[in-house]
């Protein structure tokens, strides 16, 4: 695809774009004081320099701490901001971008008021409280943390008054005559995500009689005024932008599509100059990864086209957008621009990859939820996949001072990500993996995790673009590895997974997870398992079909090799997930998990959507469970002190995961120099194995 709409040029009010893609705002929490510190202006040009067309900040506090939500978010409630502002500006300018600085009032969500003592603004009084149960898997840390920004204390709400709202839309002019002054190109009127203005029009949250309330038209007042004022005050030099919910998820009287459109013909008749599409959940708790962070590919996608069709001016659309869809949507007329938010994140460097012809060298964003949960502390962002975010230095990959021979024992996310750095290094490097495929266990966790099979793919493309020798099928031994005579020997063969010491474990029809892939799959003997069962799947290995995870996961909808009734053991991050792939596949599952929260690890979002998700699809889900046995076609366990059991057809023991790497110390013992990264030094997933893997691998 050459992605000629995408990276074609294209206007926002007077602001020519070099090309269709916008960073949309993703709050950094970098600020000092309201100040852009050097870490987030760094931020920002990296993905400036990388050839995104504008860069929206995250949210910033029109009159900040006043409506405030974070105490680290960019504030321009007064002249001292209009400096670092400024130097942000130059940044993005002289790397070749234009700069949107994000403008809001936080309402309900206005955690520094709460942690101030100042009642929160809203329309009207809420009339019901959160549920809040999906809480129930969250560890004692993360609660305590997530009162981070309010300092702890209970919120109080007050309804917005006459005075109160002419103070909000002076508030929004000032602050964009600031902005203007600071030589930013835009501003974006932040009317979405259940911040002040979004709450005033929608009737979700919007009871009032007067004349901020009731009809369309006066819900939508205070949006219309504070565009109008800030167009009065900037004049036609800084592009207004407004970010609209297409949709509210989980809301009684929620915004609609159709209202949206409603509001974005009055957005354009106040004088703004483009409507940015997005989406939201009322309880975040319960819907955060329908909106504002939707887990679907292209999600908001309709909800543009609905303004697209409504409007004259620039749509821009958001949404989990890949490269391939936003060009396919460009191109389809459903928006004008597009906005990659995770996706930038995970690679700064997208449209000068795209530009360049070399799409496949674009780090994918595996959509874990890992950058935002760090919202939900007042924190900064971190991502699986890119270490440098919020520590750009990071990127920049130097030469080593001297080329060595580096091998790499495992396949998988560490093992490449490990080689694809050594190599960008110039050291010389070759890669041992004893299966016939590259990618190790998140190969196969494709298939309950689909958006991880993009980055296995992205590591294996690097690695041979980089002339890394890569050796599949070839199990590395002591023996073996001193014949490559290597100066520097990286092993990253994954975690162990075996069964406990518990009656019975070892019985047919009970399964590791590395029983379980290589059930799937068909790369390696289970002895265990039914001859029936291993008969298909040679057959599959044989006709190719298991080359393929799509494939894999397609036909498993159909058969699995596995009976009706599955006990899962283990509900953290692969069990949990695992339970609801078979639930989905017709199987009646039963999740043991011997903690008091499931999900664990996964990143908050992710965690309460899986939890929802497996209980929506059957699965029996019970935590604080010990089992003692595996006997007479039962798993028998005790919570708290009663007894229970469930009957089986077959087990899949997804924890007694651990760190090991035996041949390191047997290859230590032959004299070599070696280090272990990844699971085999310590579990932490994909996270853990990018992050291990470049931090070796940029010291040698």
């Amino acid at each position: 695809m050459a992605f000629t709409k995408l990276l074609s040029t294209g206007h926002i009010g007077r602001v020519e774009l070099s090309n269709r893609v916008i960073l949309p705002a993703m709050d950094m929490n970098l600020c000092e004081e309201g100040h852009f510190s050097a870490a987030e202006i760094a931020h920002y040009t990296a993905r400036a320099a990388g050839g995104t067309g504008m860069i929206i900040t995250g949210t910033g506090a029109v009159a900040w701490p006043i409506g405030g939500c974070s105490w680290h978010q960019p504030a321009f409630s007064d002249d001292k901001f209009i400096p670092t502002v400024k130097a942000l500006a130059d940044s993005i300018h002289a790397a070749g971008s234009k700069l949107c600085i994000q403008i809001c009032h936080h309402g309900k969500t206005a955690n520094c008021d709460t942690a101030e003592g100042r009642p929160l603004l809203v329309p009207t009084k809420p009339e019901s409280k959160l549920d809040m149960s999906a809480l129930q898997d969250n560890t004692m840390d993360e609660l305590m943390r997530l009162g981070t920004a309010s300092r702890g204390k209970t919120p109080t709400v007050k309804e917005a008054t006459e005075d109160d709202l002419l103070w909000v839309i002076d508030q929004f002019a000032i602050a964009a005559e600031r902005l203007k002054r600071a030589n930013v190109d835009a501003v974006e009127v932040h009317a979405a995500h259940g911040y002040l203005i979004n709450t005033f029009l929608s009737a979700g949250y919007n009871k009032r009689t007067d004349r901020w309330g009731g009809s369309v038209e006066n819900r939508g007042r205070l949006m219309v005024e504070i565009v109008k004022a800030i167009r009065q005050r900037v004049g036609n030099d800084l592009a207004i932008s407004v970010r609209l919910n297409g949709i509210e998820y989980g809301l009684e009287g929620g915004q609609t599509p159709e209202e949206t459109a409603v509001f974005a013909r009055m957005a354009e008749a106040a004088g703004a100059d483009a409507i940015h599409v997005s989406g939201n959940a009322h309880n975040p708790f319960a819907d955060f990864t329908k909106g504002p962070l939707p887990s679907e590919v292209g999600q908001f996608r309709d909800l543009a086209r609905i303004v697209k069709r409504a409007v004259s001016i620039p749509v821009i659309a958001v949404g989990r957008i890949l490269p391939e869809v936003a060009e396919d949507m460009l191109n389809a007329g459903d928006c004008d621009f597009v906005s990659m938010g995770r996706q930038l994140l995970a690679d700064p460097n997208l449209v000068n990859k795209l530009r360049a012809g070399n799409p496949k060298s674009v780090r994918p964003c595996i959509n874990c939820y890992v950058c935002v949960e760090q919202n939900f502390f007042d924190g900064a962002p971190k991502c699986a996949v890119n270490p440098a975010l919020c520590n750009e230095s990071l990127a920049v990959t130097s030469k080593a001072s001297a080329s060595k021979h580096v091998v790499v024992i495992g396949g998988g996310p560490a093992g490449m990500e490990a080689a694809r750095i050594a190599a960008e290094r110039g050291h010389c490097v070759t890669l041992l993996e004893a299966s016939l495929r590259l990618g190790g266990t998140a190969w196969f966790s494709q298939l309950t995790t689909p958006a991880n099979g993009p980055l296995v793919e992205h590591l294996e493309h690097e690695v041979r673009r980089l002339g890394v020798a890569v050796r599949t099928g070839e199990r590395a031994t002591v023996d073996s590895v001193r014949a490559l005579a290597p100066d520097h020997v990286v092993v990253a063969t994954g975690a162990v997974r075996d069964r406990p010491a518990i009656a019975g474990a070892h019985q047919r029809h009970i399964y590791t997870g590395d029983d379980l892939r290589a059930l799937m799959t068909g790369d390696g003997a289970v002895p265990t398992a039914p001859a029936l069962a291993r008969l298909v799947v040679a057959a599959g290995r044989t006709l190719g079909i298991t080359k393929s995870a799509q494939r894999v996961r397609s036909l498993s909808k159909t058969w699995l090799p596995l009976g009706k009734n599955v006990v899962v053991v283990g509900g953290s991050l692969v069990g949990l997930e695992l339970a609801e792939f078979l639930a989905e596949r017709g199987r009646r599952v039963t999740l043991l998990e011997s903690g008091a929260q499931l999900g664990l690890p996964m990143a908050m979002p992710r965690r309460w959507t899986a939890v929802k998700k497996a209980s929506t699809h059957g699965v029996t889900l019970i935590r604080g469970a010990q089992v003692t046995s595996y006997e007479g076609g039962s798993v028998s366990y005790v919570v708290g002190e009663q007894s229970h059991s469930v009957a089986y057809d077959d087990v899949i023991i997804a924890d007694n995961v651990e760190a090991s790497a035996p041949l390191a110390d047997a290859l230590r013992a032959a004299g070599l120099r070696v280090d272990v990264i990844g699971d085999a030094h310590d579990v932490g997933y994909i996270e853990g194995a990018i992050h291990s893997a470049g931090t070796l691998a940029r010291s040698l």
